[in-house]
């Protein structure tokens, strides 16, 4: 089914009240992708590599024209605990979020986690140095 077809398709809330169950291959690591596993009815990233495509402006609609790969840049924990990952168009740097799905790579999503604090925006070895400036004794 093309993009035009789907936009027919999904009416303005129609993605609320329907299961997807379309499987896809992944554009980023040629995996396939099936909706079973992922504990929702909805599968929208690779459980893989956790790349998505622009397709949606609103959930379901199929309205962006842009189709441009969307990279996991970020999660973060929604006010229930449950995790999302965070998405950046590549072509148009639209961001959107994604709830994480049950059979999400652990690895991936904890070394996007991670990515802050792996790459500070400071220089670790004058971490003394700058804490001693803020008033601090500068011991860790």
């Amino acid at each position: 089914m093309n993009r035009e077809n789907k936009r027919r398709l999904y009416e303005k809330g129609w993605y609320k009240t329907h299961n997807c169950s379309d499987s896809f291959t992944c554009k980023v690591c040629g995996r396939p992708v099936v909706s079973a596993g992922a504990g929702s009815g909805h599968r929208n990233h690779c459980p893989n590599c956790l790349s998505s495509l622009h397709l949606d402006i609103e959930p379901g609609d199929r309205a962006a024209g842009c189709g441009g790969i969307m990279d996991p840049v970020g999660v973060w924990v929604r006010k229930n605990g449950e995790w999302a990952v965070i998405h950046r168009c590549r072509l148009c740097g639209h961001l959107s979020s994604n709830r994480v799905a049950a059979d999400d790579n652990p690895m991936k999503l904890m070394s996007i986690a991670m990515r802050p604090l792996s790459q500070p925006p400071f220089p670790l070895e004058r971490i003394e140095e700058m804490t001693a400036r803020m008033g601090g004794d500068g011991c860790l």
